[in-house]
């Protein structure tokens, strides 16, 4: 059931499409929608603005509006019509004439097809008007991650009660899942990466059939939905047998990088001068080579969003922000040490918000 929160949204967001000189924006990706409406479904579209809300859906999830999101109007579509008729239908009775659409989310076709429909509405692309307000978490929000986190260091501690020498990666990633979700995880928030030894230094590895006896080390990235939708993103390298020196060494360059963002973090601090702050440890040990992807992202209704620490963000911090801070060094061959925790960004600093223990 949707709260004040899902109103207030949608008020902040029209007063962006106004700013925007549009008329309506077609709001059409499954996630910002639901930030906006309480709705969990999908095949369904917001269509707002300062003078009309609606939303268009079709009769499968008739029901599901009614009970997710009752303070908004709804146009359900049936099997006698196609989707992108009945859009066109709908827009041509508004009379809007400056209509917006989330153009990283709508494909040509889509939108062509749509323009050639509703001939007298001028189509203008749009990006991140619905992002920018998700930057921002409310205390519900951040509960969720919580949540989320929770449930993620609950199936790690299973994974690691069970882990044995003659488990493959890929057991041991259906091992996590089911013990996030056994908890009360909708699913994971990715496909986990399990990597033995050389495989760790893949940073999207898929786990495979590799046994972790192979190597003396594992690296793990994973994280859990909760039942709300929200996501988080942890990694941690985990040793099976004697620590080798090499390993060891990585780990003690990465977990110093670590610190550095952190302490780079408060509002106001540039996300590229967090980035560079951990790069800079890892450069000055003789690795920057082996340091090729951004330090963050946020996290939130999906794995990936706005606001991350790169060394070509132009964004700063503000309160409320949650992103990931994960350094890590890969040397093919040998293997690779990634350290993640999810962060909020607080008024004073911040809060590491997950709490699984960092050393070997």
């Amino acid at each position: 059931m949707p709260s004040d929160r899902h109103h207030t949204r949608r008020a902040r967001l029209i007063a962006a499409v106004k700013k925007a000189q549009l008329d309506l924006l077609i709001v059409s990706h499954p996630p910002n929608v639901t930030y906006l409406t309480g709705f969990t479904g999908d095949a369904s579209c917001l269509l707002i603005g300062p003078k009309r809300t609606l939303m268009v859906s079709d009769s499968r999830f008739e029901t599901q509006l009614a009970d997710e999101c009752p303070g908004v109007a709804t146009e359900i579509r049936t099997a006698k019509t196609q989707s992108a008729d009945f859009l066109a239908e709908i827009l041509g009775k508004l009379g809007m004439k400056r209509i917006g659409f989330e153009s990283a989310y709508t494909t040509v076709a889509s939108q062509t097809g749509l323009a050639e429909k509703v001939t007298d509405v001028v189509f203008t692309p749009s990006t991140g008007l619905v992002e920018e307000l998700r930057q921002i978490k409310d205390s519900e929000e951040i509960a969720a991650i919580r949540d989320a986190i929770y449930l993620a260091e609950r199936g790690y501690s299973v994974l690691r009660a069970l882990m044995l020498p003659d488990m493959t990666e890929r057991e041991a990633a259906h091992e996590l899942e089911h013990a996030m979700r056994r908890f009360g995880a909708l699913r994971a928030a990715f496909e986990p990466i399990i990597g033995v030894g050389p495989q760790a230094a893949l940073p999207h590895y898929r786990a495979g059939l590799h046994l972790l006896k192979e190597a003396p080390f594992v690296l793990i990235d994973w994280g859990a939905v909760e039942p709300g939708g929200y996501h988080s993103d942890l990694t941690r390298v985990v040793s099976t047998s004697k620590i080798p020196p090499k390993l060891d060494k990585l780990h003690r360059v990465v977990m110093n990088a670590r610190q550095a963002a952190l302490d780079a973090i408060r509002p106001g601090a540039a996300c590229q001068l967090v980035d560079a702050a951990a790069r800079k440890v890892i450069d000055d040990a003789g690795f920057g080579k082996s340091f090729g992807h951004g330090l963050g992202h946020g996290i939130g209704l999906e794995i990936h969003e706005s606001t991350r620490f790169s060394p070509l963000s132009k964004e700063t911090l503000q309160p409320g922000m949650v992103l990931t801070v994960e350094p890590g060094i890969y040397l093919p061959g040998f293997g690779g040490v990634r350290l993640e925790d999810d962060v909020l960004i607080t008024r004073d600093g911040y809060e590491v918000l997950s709490s699984v223990p960092l050393e070997l």
